[in-house]
């Protein structure tokens, strides 16, 4: 079988499947974030570490007599750890929802400006990209980044404590800033007008590459074979793309999850000229995609459904389903901890607008899932208009298991939208970037096409009952709502 590791925030979730495709089990290690201030989020990679072997553990115990052919990694973008000398954390890894970084990222834009980023770096300079976070940490705790020599990210520590080894790969290498999307490297340029020691920062390889085996430690920790291979992997979002069969042009990923995103590959690199929209090395060779993200998605729904009154998910989204788009007049920004595509604000929040004496919960509900749907348009929206067109989307995430919500996404995304299975995300993408390391199948477009089944399919309903006009109504008037309050969100926050 092959394993697939995904370092979540969450939860650290391990998986095994079959060379024929077929999920043989899985597990889930719980994780808790820490919020020592306002707007900082941090985790100890130590316990990441324990809830890989607790997860591992789990998986092998399930299974009798298992042979681990190959172990591939997935795990959330942009988070920092700092190792010392002697290989040890220097201090609590700074997570890609922190936005203490606020200053940081604005001295990039200032000193390196949007254009030479846009150059370099093909994405814009953000509170969660890795770059800011180690700038934040010379200024402020200079005596922890004199120790600092080296930098990983949240898989890739895994990984060096399965193997031994440090290395990254370009997908993740992708959100920190420091890597240039276009010739696949570290950017020395970069590095040199952030003052920042690019020896600091590991080799690169590729997702499906073996970048080590399993160690004796590791193995005592894990239950795994020694010397079973450990490939590069790749990051959460690639490898949801890659698990969900999104890794050619055309396809797109929409992911609504606790955050949001839309995925669009590219097989050559594409920037967009006002820095709105991420553009990131895809975990298959000689690929791209466009990104888009949405920082509260299927949040935003469980921060209603718990400020309501705790009802259950299936009855609040029946509810909503008997609301006629367009929540008649209600309308949901669901900036809660700011947004990220397009309005790059971390000062962002969450609005019901247009609240009348006949809304009930039903329609609030309803603009809450309408809302999250608008901003994955907007994102959608930006990657159309650089040239890059999708002929359908994959729906992956829990709001892909809600029936209304993903005929909500075709209608106003106006595109056709398939499920398929196993319905497993990153740590599948991560398991097959294994099977094509281990050389069971040849590309991610070979095994995505022994693996994956469609589900699930669904065609946009835009011309019944007057939908897509309802839908561009409230479209419109989500838009002009952000702007509008603007200033107001500046003022507040």
């Amino acid at each position: 079988m092959f394993l697939g590791i995904d370092t979540g925030t969450s939860s650290i979730k391990a998986i095994s499947v079959s060379p024929e495709g077929r999920l043989l089990a899985s597990a889930d290690s719980p994780m808790t974030v820490s919020v020592p201030r306002p707007g900082w989020s941090e985790q100890n990679p130590e316990d990441w570490w324990n809830g890989t072997c607790s997860a591992v553990q789990t998986v092998l115990a399930s299974i009798e007599s298992p042979v681990v052919l190959g172990v591939g990694l997935s795990g959330q973008m942009h988070s920092l750890v700092a190792l010392d000398r002697a290989n040890r954390v220097i201090r609590p890894a700074i997570l890609w929802n922190d936005v203490r970084t606020s200053a940081e990222a604005a001295f990039i834009r200032d000193t390196v400006g949007n254009q030479t980023l846009r150059r370099l770096t093909g994405n814009p300079a953000l509170e969660g990209f890795t770059a800011t976070k180690l700038l934040w940490m010379r200024e402020n705790e200079p005596k922890q980044f004199d120790r600092l020599v080296h930098v990983l990210l949240a898989k890739d520590y895994i990984r060096f404590r399965l193997t031994g080894t440090m290395s990254t790969e370009p997908s993740d290498a992708s959100g920190t800033l420091l890597f240039n999307v276009v010739d696949g490297s570290w950017s020395s340029e970069m590095c040199s007008l952030l003052g920042i020691d690019a020896g600091l920062l590991p080799p690169i390889g590729g997702s499906s590459e073996i970048a080590g085996s399993i160690t004796s430690a590791a193995a005592a920790e894990t239950g795994l074979a020694v010397g079973v291979p450990v490939v590069g992997g790749g990051a959460d979002n690639a490898c949801a793309a890659t698990g969900a069969g999104v890794v050619s042009p055309g396809d797109t990923l929409v992911t609504v999850g606790t955050s949001g995103a839309v995925v669009s590959p590219v097989q050559t690199p594409v920037t967009d000229p006002e820095m709105r929209i991420h553009s990131m090395r895809h975990a298959v060779p000689n690929t791209w995609y466009l990104m888009g993200v949405v920082l509260s998605a299927g949040a935003a729904l469980d921060w209603w459904r718990r400020t309501s009154g705790g009802a259950d998910f299936d009855d609040l989204v029946q509810e909503a389903a008997k609301v006629p788009p367009g929540s008649e007049g209600v309308t949901f920004l669901p900036y809660l901890t700011g947004e990220r595509t397009p309005h790059a604000d971390a000062n962002a929040r969450g609005v019901f607008f247009g609240m009348h004496g006949g809304v009930g919960r039903a329609h609030m509900t309803r603009a809450v899932m309408e809302g999250v749907s608008f901003a994955l348009k907007d994102s959608l929206s930006l990657i159309t208009a650089l040239g890059v067109n999708s002929i359908g989307a994959v729906a992956v995430g829990g709001g892909a298991g809600s029936p209304t919500w993903l005929q909500m996404l075709s209608d106003v995304l106006e595109l056709p939208i398939r499920t398929v299975g196993p319905s497993e995300g990153a740590p599948l993408g991560a398991a097959m970037l294994a099977a094509v390391g281990a050389g069971a199948f040849t590309s991610a477009v070979e095994v995505g096409g022994a693996w994956l089944t469609d589900l699930d399919s669904l065609e946009p309903v835009a011309s019944v009952h007057g939908v897509k006009d309802a839908y561009a109504v409230a479209y419109e008037r989500y838009r002009a709502l952000y702007p509008a309050l603007r200033d107001t969100f500046e003022k507040s926050v």
